[in-house]
C-alpha cells in the first residue's frame, strides 16, 4: 500500500466480494461519508465496540496476520451472540504502521473477511491512520477499533440481569483451552500457527451465534455472557446485574485439553456462552452441535453472609471433597494493579 486511498480501495474491493447477501438492512456501504441502515421492522439494533492494540491483544512475533483479523472481528461477534443478536455490519477503523503494508495487512483481511463471510457480516465502513512512529524512528503500533452493528426482535435480547434464585449455570464448550494455547505461544512451544490446521481456541476463536440466537428463540436463558474475561470475572458480572451469588461445581467444569484449573477459571478468550436457566427447564445436552454443561447454581443474596476472602467475591467453588472456597474474579482487566494483572489477554 503506497497511500491511504489505494489503502481505502482494497479493503472496499474486498468487501464487495462478500456479495449481496451480507447486510440485509445496510442501504448504502463504503463509499459516502456516512453508511445508511434500516432499522429492522418489530426489531432493535444491538451495538458494541471492540478496540485492540498490539501487545495487549497480540503479538507480532506470536499472532498470524490472519488470526489478527479473524480475532479483532470475533471478539465483537461473540458480544452479539450473548445476547441472542444477528450480526448484520461491521465498522472497521485501523492505525496501520507502514510496515504493516501490502502482505500483512492483506492476511489480516484473510482472517477478517473469512469469519464476516462465514456469519453473513458486511463491512460497511470504517476509516484508516497511519500509526505514527515512537522514539528513535521505531514503528508505529499496529490498533483497530471494530464497532459491529446487529439486530434482535424487540424485548427479547438476552441480558446479563435476569438471573434468579435457583437457576442452574451453564456453559457452551470448553473452558481454558485459548489460555492455554497462548501460554504455548509464550513458551515459544512449536504450535502449528496455519489456520487450516486443527481448531485453536486462541488464535482463531469460533463465536456462539447460532448458540446464542437459539437460546434467545427459545427464551431457555434467563441470563447469558460471553466468556471474554475468563468464568470467574465474567460471572460475577452476572451476580451483580442479577444481585446473586453463585455455586460453581470444580468437578462439573469442562476443562479443555491442555488446560489447567487456574486456566479454565480465570484464563479469557475462550468466547464461550455462560447462561442460567430455570431449574425445570429442558436445556439439552447440546445447542446448534456445541456441549452444554451445567457447572453450577445461582443463590439469593437474602440473608446470606458476605463470601469470606474478597470484598468483591460472590463466586464459591465446591472442590472435590465438598469443600467451598472464595473464588474472586481473577480474569483479565485492564488497569489492574501491578502484579495483579489477570491471565485472559497478551
Amino acid at each position: 500500500m503506497h497511500n491511504e486511498r489505494e489503502l481505502i480501495r482494497a479493503i472496499q474491493a474486498r468487501a464487495a466480494r462478500q456479495g449481496s447477501a451480507a447486510g440485509r438492512l445496510i442501504k448504502l456501504a463504503i463509499g459516502d461519508d456516512c453508511a445508511l441502515l434500516r432499522p429492522p421492522r418489530g426489531g432493535e439494533l444491538a451495538i458494541t465496540t471492540d478496540l485492540t492494540l498490539e501487545g495487549v491483544h497480540f503479538r507480532h512475533d506470536w499472532h498470524p496476520a490472519e488470526s489478527v483479523g479473524h480475532r479483532c472481528l470475533a471478539r465483537g461477534l461473540s458480544d452479539l451472540a450473548s445476547m441472542g443478536a444477528r450480526p448484520e455490519a461491521a465498522f472497521l477503523s485501523i492505525a496501520l504502521p507502514r510496515e504493516f503494508g501490502g502482505r500483512w495487512f492483506n492476511g489480516f483481511l484473510d482472517g477478517w473477511m473469512r469469519l464476516a463471510q462465514a456469519h453473513g457480516v458486511a463491512l460497511a465502513g470504517g476509516d484508516t491512520a497511519e500509526a505514527p512512529r515512537g522514539r528513535g524512528g521505531r514503528r508505529g503500533i499496529f490498533a483497530a477499533d471494530v464497532v459491529l452493528v446487529g439486530s434482535v426482535p424487540a424485548g427479547k435480547a438476552l441480558r446479563r440481569a435476569g438471573a434468579r434464585a435457583g437457576d442452574i449455570l451453564y456453559v457452551t464448550g470448553a473452558l481454558g483451552g485459548a489460555a492455554a494455547e497462548l501460554r504455548a505461544l509464550a513458551m515459544k512451544s512449536t504450535v502449528n500457527r496455519k489456520r487450516d490446521a486443527e481448531k485453536h481456541p486462541h488464535l482463531y476463536p469460533e463465536p456462539r451465534l447460532k448458540v446464542g440466537a437459539r437460546l434467545m428463540r427459545s427464551r431457555l436463558a434467563t441470563a447469558a455472557i460471553d466468556l471474554s474475561d475468563g468464568l470467574s470475572t465474567d460471572l460475577t458480572h452476572v451476580c451483580e446485574a442479577s444481585n446473586l451469588y453463585a455455586i460453581v461445581e470444580q468437578e462439573a467444569l469442562p476443562i479443555a485439553p491442555g488446560a489447567t484449573l487456574h486456566e479454565a477459571l480465570h484464563g479469557g478468550e475462550d468466547y464461550e456462552l455462560l447462561f442460567t436457566a430455570r431449574p425445570q427447564a429442558k436445556v439439552p445436552a447440546k445447542l446448534s452441535g456445541v456441549p452444554v454443561h451445567a457447572i453450577g447454581r445461582m443463590l439469593t443474596c437474602v440473608g446470606r453472609r458476605r463470601i469470606p476472602g474478597s470484598a468483591d467475591c460472590r463466586i464459591e467453588l465446591r472442590v472435590e471433597d465438598g469443600r467451598r472456597t472464595p473464588l474472586p474474579p481473577g480474569g483479565w482487566e485492564h488497569f489492574r494493579k501491578k502484579g495483579k494483572r489477570g491471565s485472559g489477554s497478551t
